[in-house]
């Protein structure tokens, strides 16, 4: 694995901002971190890049401790943080040839290309380029080196949708070159779109870990069922009722349910025509409905 931690925590004191988080990320997979504020997600990157020390555990990347070796940890990776600190003296073009001499390799790709692709003027000063602008040219840092690792807080911040189907297809191209990627995001439909798994944060505790290929064959089914005897009473037990393998449920409101159904289509419409039907709606299960368990939305 090209990333590991085991039992990473971190404490503030007595408040525990990330708790025993055991994570793998392997080359050429996409890793999403969700969660809200507060939840622990910009910690665990920090402690990623050894900015923070570890109360209890430890995080790896290519075999070195992010603590101890964090020097030759980064090595491996491009960092972009939530809140930009660039050189605004330097126009776009100094800073990356600044970068790439720090990091002792020359970009890999084309600046003058992917420049051209997100649109940016290379040669005007940081300091007289907008908020979005000066994102496009920190990810163009990040992209450039092709590094084993990409770490990206909120990365798609002030950009607009073009750009951020962009930034989507980059980070696809980077994982077929067989490059990790980790990033946060409050965007669910961004992270469906690129991610292989998504890891969700809950007051600190990695509470969920989805893969994107089974969340892509599961279904969100909305029925009502009418003539049974349990549409009139909503203390009945539904012993019984649902006696598909995969279908779980998620709601009830009366006589109708909201189900979650993980499986072959003909089980589902099978059990579908045993019942009197007089709605029903079936849809893509879709990223929010996992996360909204968690972190929530009140049906």
């Amino acid at each position: 694995m090209l990333l590991q931690t085991e039992h990473l925590t971190k404490d503030y004191d007595h408040f525990r901002a990330l708790d025993d988080l055991n994570l793998t990320v392997a080359p050429g997979e996409i890793f999403g971190l969700l969660g809200p504020n507060g939840s622990g997600k910009s910690t665990a990157l920090r402690l990623l890049l050894g900015f923070l020390q570890p109360t209890l555990g430890y995080a790896r990347i290519a075999g070195h401790d992010c603590w101890r070796e964090s020097v030759a940890a980064r090595r491996h990776v491009s960092y972009l943080p939530g809140e930009l600190r660039l050189y605004e003296n330097m126009t776009g073009r100094q800073l990356v040839r600044f970068l790439s001499r720090l990091r002792g390799r020359e970009p890999k790709q084309d600046v003058g290309a992917l420049a051209q692709r997100f649109d940016i003027d290379l040669d005007r000063p940081l300091l007289q380029l907008s908020s979005g602008m000066k994102r496009k040219v920190a990810l163009l840092q990040v992209l450039v080196p092709e590094t084993p690792l990409l770490i990206l807080d909120e990365p798609t911040n002030t950009l607009d949708p073009t750009m951020r189907d962009i930034l989507l297809a980059q980070l696809r191209k980077a994982r077929d070159r067989g490059q990790a990627v980790i990033f946060s995001s409050h965007v669910l439909s961004e992270v469906e779109q690129v991610c292989d798994r998504v890891g969700i944060l809950q007051r600190g505790k990695l509470v969920h870990v989805q893969k994107m290929t089974e969340l892509r064959e599961a279904s969100l089914v909305q029925v009502r069922l009418v003539d049974t005897a349990w549409a009139a009473d909503p203390k009945e037990p539904l012993d019984g009722l649902l006696d598909v393998p995969g279908l779980t449920l998620r709601h009830r409101d009366r006589d109708r349910l909201t189900l979650e159904y993980a499986g072959e289509a003909p089980p589902l419409l099978d059990w579908l025509s045993r019942h009197h039907v007089s709605d029903l709606r079936i849809a893509p299960l879709g990223l929010g409905a996992i996360y909204h368990r968690y972190h929530g939305v009140e049906e």
